[in-house]
């Protein structure tokens, strides 16, 4: 029985992805940056490694990162598109920017599955986690850690405004934070960079003062390490709770240290093979294992009800190091402790 792919965000934009393709697909694979090494540790290989098993190693992966930079990622896209990639996965710099490109994607019968941020312009799914779990996750743990009243004064470390994702963080965490703390500062920190991070959390410190500080939501791991040396540097010596997001070895270290609070897990093996799955169904036309691999829907500024699928996330704090990266295999117990870490492992028990 031949199976036929329903239209996902087609029409007038561009043509649809030939239905019969076999094995040998072309995956272009655009990634945002690699100051998360979230990226190049695990993503790219994860999806290599699956696209691989999908096409019995008849299929490929091209990859480019665009290290932060909208405008040659839009160069990345271009060119995947001349050479003619049966379909692009894209986690975009700037979702808004990329539009452009993915049209000229469509109209050259290439479609894009926009990843881990969604993408502008008519894209035929988006795979990610579930952005607005990820900030009521930060927000609860951080307004539960404090529970101490409203008067409780917190810094807001939001993420790069061109990102979406930042975004839905930042709303889902408000939920949480704002009838139980006082938000004193809050910042959209450009290209999310750790270094932007840090000297905004100096601002923060000049004008609220260090020991006025009860807590710091930070949106991700990276700026979690730059608002820890602002503070360390401003002479705060009992750091107050911090969050994170994505469980980087660094963050992962630091939670076992203390001076980091909690971050969030987010497994990406699951996202990623979910993304290559999703893809090569796609070139094939598999109408119904398209369908089942993409049971959500979510809009963006220029497109309604894209199917999609929200990967579910859960909290990493002390206690749940060994329930989270290390029972998935995304870091062995020699990798988190170290000589350095080896009695606060000792004394959770992770060994």
């Amino acid at each position: 029985m031949t199976l036929t792919l329903a239209a996902c965000g087609s029409g007038d934009d561009g043509a649809e992805a030939s239905p019969t393709k076999g094995d040998d697909i072309t995956v272009g694979l655009l990634l945002p940056e690699k100051a998360n090494s979230r990226y190049e540790k695990f993503d790219y290989p994860i999806i290599k490694k699956k696209v691989d098993a999908l096409t019995d190693g008849k299929g490929k992966v091209v990859y480019a990162n665009a290290e932060q930079d909208a405008a040659a990622q839009n160069r990345q896209l271009q060119k995947m598109v001349d050479e003619k990639v049966d379909v692009l996965l894209l986690d975009a710099v700037d979702s808004s920017a990329i539009a452009a490109g993915v049209k000229k994607a469509k109209k050259a019968g290439i479609p894009v599955i926009a990843y881990d941020r969604l993408a502008e312009g008519p894209i035929d799914a988006y795979i990610s986690f579930d952005n607005e779990e990820v900030g009521q996750v930060q927000g609860r743990a951080l307004a539960d850690r404090l529970d101490g009243g409203k008067g409780q004064k917190i810094v807001m470390m939001n993420g790069a405004v061109t990102d979406p994702n930042a975004a839905q963080f930042k709303a889902a965490a408000l939920t949480e934070l704002k009838a139980k703390v006082t938000i004193a500062k809050s910042y959209d920190t450009k290209d999310w960079k750790p270094a932007n991070a840090r000297a905004n959390m100096m601002a923060a410190i000049s004008a609220i003062g260090a020991g006025n500080i009860a807590g710091v939501y930070s949106a991700n791991d990276g700026m979690a390490g730059g608002v820890i040396s602002a503070l360390k540097a401003a002479g705060v010596t009992k750091l107050p709770p911090i969050t994170g997001q994505d469980a980087e070895l660094d963050a992962v270290q630091r939670i076992l240290a203390g001076d980091q609070f909690m971050s969030v897990y987010k497994p990406y093996p699951e996202e990623a093979e979910t993304a290559a799955e999703v893809a090569v169904a796609r070139v094939r036309g598999y109408g119904i294992e398209f369908d089942s691999l993409t049971p959500d829907k979510v809009s963006s500024p220029t497109d309604k009800n894209v199917p999609a699928n929200l990967v579910q996330v859960a909290p990493l704090t002390r206690t749940t190091i060994e329930s989270t990266v290390i029972q998935d295999g995304i870091y062995t117990v020699e990798e988190i402790c170290t000589a350095k870490y080896r009695s606060a492992c000792s004394e959770l028990g992770i060994k």
